[in-house]
């Protein structure tokens, strides 16, 4: 039994076909729309890599943009294909490839899904990219010096400053490197000597952060040195007062503001997605009412159309038997003629020269 039958005249079915073709046209912009919203992405990761540790984080955008090629190109297909199946004998040249146009375009439009789901999945693949960048970046904020290094002191203080935040995690990340330079400490300065000798490592560690850390709307000036001594600055309490730096680390900043965007996008994707599988169903229904029509020969008859010929389950079952049966025909025939008895022997040729000669019988 059919799944979803639906009887069409001659009229609806050449509507259904001019529909179908405004339809794919308007899904050639939805790819160029996934197109856009792939490279878009790309390019904002592109932004911030050098604190974004190499990972698979390119894959989402990679996709989307492959998807949105592949889209543009497939629906242009369809629309020749739709504006074409309006008259019953120019569908007669469509007929043998509607059913592989539609499975292709059901798989392509289940990496329209899969793409939408990554982008809501993605976020523990970077949060640890941008932990393990973050960490790396502000380790050789010092290296101002140092070829290949040199970009990332400006990288990091332009970040905390865009997006609010200190440190990876928080302000604290700070204390535990050494983010001043050697060649700008007094050597000759006891104060320097005892802090690089009481660290195991020799580095010089300060309860302190970068200018990039300090909140502009803070009403006092901004405290950099000695965050947490009281005694260090007038009318202060590092325990009480709240601090006129910026307290969310830069890896939730940055987190936030990605998982902002793969929302929109993933949602935008999902929309696309669902608007594909209508289109997708009504190529169906067109392709087997049209089928239909030149089985019973009638172009002005009325013709039943379907998305299954049969049920789900004997549909799944019929699949499932050819797919069984393809992966045994190499082995059925690799058998059979290993036992076929009939191989390698000699048949003798019987032309018209080579006749065989008939047994002469001997005289008793």
């Amino acid at each position: 039994m059919a799944v979803f039958k639906v009887k069409f005249t001659k009229t609806k079915r050449h509507k259904l076909a001019q529909i179908l073709w405004i339809l794919n046209w308007i899904s050639v912009a939805t790819g160029v729309i996934l197109f856009s919203l792939g490279l878009f992405l790309k390019i904002e990761i592109k932004k911030r890599s050098e604190v974004m540790a190499k990972g698979e984080i390119n894959s989402v955008p990679n996709m989307l943009i492959s998807v949105g090629v592949i889209a543009c190109i497939i629906n242009f297909l369809g629309g020749k294909i739709c504006y074409d199946c309006s008259d019953t004998t120019k569908f007669s040249r469509w007929r043998l490839v509607m059913l592989p146009y539609i499975v292709c375009t059901f798989c392509f439009t289940f990496c329209i899904l899969v793409g939408a789901l990554t982008c809501y999945t993605m976020r523990n693949e970077l949060e640890e990219s941008l932990y393990l960048g973050l960490r790396d970046a502000i380790k050789f904020y010092k290296d101002t010096d140092i070829p290949g290094r040199c970009f990332l002191k400006k990288t990091i203080d332009l970040l905390q400053i865009g997006f609010q935040c200190c440190g990876n995690n928080g302000f604290r990340d700070w204390f535990e490197i050494q983010w001043i330079s050697v060649r700008y400490l007094n050597m000759a300065s006891k104060e320097v000597l005892d802090r690089l000798k009481s660290n195991v490592d020799g580095k010089f560690l300060v309860d302190g952060v970068p200018f990039s850390c300090c909140n502009p709307n803070s009403p006092r000036p901004c405290i950099q040195y000695h965050l947490t001594n009281n005694t260090a600055h007038y009318n202060y309490d590092f325990l009480m007062e709240e601090l006129n730096i910026w307290m969310k680390g830069c890896r939730q900043a940055l987190l936030d503001y990605y998982t902002d965007i793969m929302r929109s996008i993933g949602l935008t994707v999902l929309i696309i997605w669902l608007f594909e599988i209508s289109v997708l169903t009504g190529v169906r229904y067109l392709q087997t009412a049209m089928k239909n029509v030149l089985l019973l020969g009638d172009p002005e008859c009325e013709s039943d159309g379907w998305l299954l010929e049969n049920s789900f389950v004997e549909t799944a079952k019929y699949n499932f038997s050819i797919i069984k049966n393809l992966g045994k025909a190499n082995q059925i025939s690799t058998v059979s003629e290993m036992n076929d008895p009939n191989m390698d022997v000699q048949t003798a040729n019987y032309g018209p020269e080579n006749v065989q000669s008939k047994s002469i019988p001997t005289a008793s």
